[in-house]
């Protein structure tokens, strides 16, 4: 494969091919470390949650122990999925196809009819499989094996690239989730997220409060770690300016965005007064589910309603207000490049990319020495791990 800077890494088959999608669910998703949720969404005994890891539907469970469990979310009888999505305090874990009935530390404890329809069955031979669980930074991971590595191994090296910010201690408010699908293959959207060439481009009047020109990036293992300071009219007036109380730790000495990809697929996004997760979900070739998650200050409904008086009151006065293609916000137009939503302008992008795919004429004539090396070099480790070596932990 060609890795000079007027080259591709990827076929245009790997963001447009079902098999392709396919074949990533098994060697790529289906063996890593998967974002799962944040530490508080599991607080009592019998709470769990469920996520995909490609293939494999994993279910994180509370135990009576207080203790965490990850477990394949399929019973041992017939391979029938046990549980949906989210719940709290079940006491007990039961397929709703046959109800074998578990326990919350997997152990098959009852079947209707046993003596008569399974007279050799003995329940203590059976358990669900087994799965890795573990917490990092306030959040949840899960990993399909059993015997995988610590996940301080997976992220080693990460954490000293990012921010300050004590996850747990932070509040998540009840309307700060978003879910948006994107119509556009999952790497289409990582790489977006980690191009630094578009920033002063595309989101010239939507990120002009960084100074994008001093951006420091690169890459800790298969993880792409950023950071860039505010710049300097931003900087000057932060007090005025942000949209949400300070965060403690955020000091003056730590100033600035830090936003990271963390392989696969898995953003986040660390400022001054925020902290917010960016979970990138495959659902086909040619779509992606977003899900952003954020927490704030822990602060009280004036001071919230405060700060946001008084960053909507400045922001126009110092930073102004023009859009990338018009005098100001518009957010009734169809175009989404007045709405002054630098997300919405990322999703434009993305999606239009992934109908260009299908343009015969479509070629990428050059890609940026220094912006764009990210893009290459995230392509590059896609390229390893699907070259079907026994990849790592």
């Amino acid at each position: 494969m060609n890795k000079n800077a007027s080259m591709p890494i990827l076929p245009v088959e790997a963001y447009t091919s079902q098999e392709w999608f396919e074949e990533e669910q098994t060697v790529l998703f289906g063996n890593t470390w998967q974002f799962a949720g944040l530490a508080e969404d599991i607080q009592d005994p019998g709470d769990y949650l469920t996520v995909q890891c490609g293939h494999q539907n994993i279910v994180i469970v509370k135990g009576r122990d207080q203790r965490l469990r990850a477990f394949h979310n399929l019973c041992r009888h017939r391979g029938t999925q046990l549980l949906r999505a989210v719940g709290k305090k079940q006491k007990a874990l039961t397929c709703p196809y046959h109800d074998w009935t578990y326990d919350l530390n997997g152990q098959l404890i009852s079947v209707p009819e046993k003596d008569k329809e399974f007279p050799d069955l003995a329940l203590d031979s059976i358990c669900l499989h087994k799965a890795s669980v573990d917490i990092w930074r306030g959040m949840l991971w899960v990993h399909p094996r059993p015997d995988a590595d610590a996940i301080t191994k997976w992220f080693q090296g990460v954490e000293a690239q990012l921010g300050p910010h004590q996850v747990e201690r932070l509040i998540e408010y009840p309307d700060s989730r978003l879910e948006k699908v994107i119509q556009a293959n999952w790497k289409i959207v990582a790489e977006n997220f980690m191009d630094v060439y578009h920033l002063a481009h595309l989101h010239s009047n939507t990120l002009h409060m960084y100074d994008h020109a001093k951006a420091s990036f690169g890459f800790v293992g298969d993880h792409y770690v950023f950071w860039e300071p505010h710049a300097k009219k931003y900087g000057e007036n932060l007090d005025a300016l942000m949209p949400f109380k300070r965060i403690a730790e955020m000091t003056d000495q730590h100033l600035g965005a830090y936003v990271p990809w963390l392989f696969p697929n898995f953003g986040l996004s660390e400022t001054e007064s925020s902290w917010s997760t960016f979970h990138a979900i495959p659902l086909a070739p040619d779509k992606t589910k977003v899900i952003i998650r954020s927490k704030l200050e822990p602060m009280t409904n004036w001071e919230f309603t405060k700060q946001q008086m008084k960053s909507n009151m400045s922001w126009h006065g110092i930073m102004g207000g023009k859009t990338k293609y018009g005098d100001k916000p518009d957010p009734q137009s169809e175009d989404p490049m007045v709405w002054n939503d630098f997300m919405e302008e990322d999703v434009y992008v993305c999606e239009q990319q992934q109908k260009s795919l299908k343009n015969p004429l479509f070629n990428v004539t050059h890609t940026a020495k220094l912006g764009e090396s990210t893009v290459r070099n995230f392509q590059s480790i896609i390229a390893r791990w699907m070259q079907h070596a026994e990849p790592s932990n």
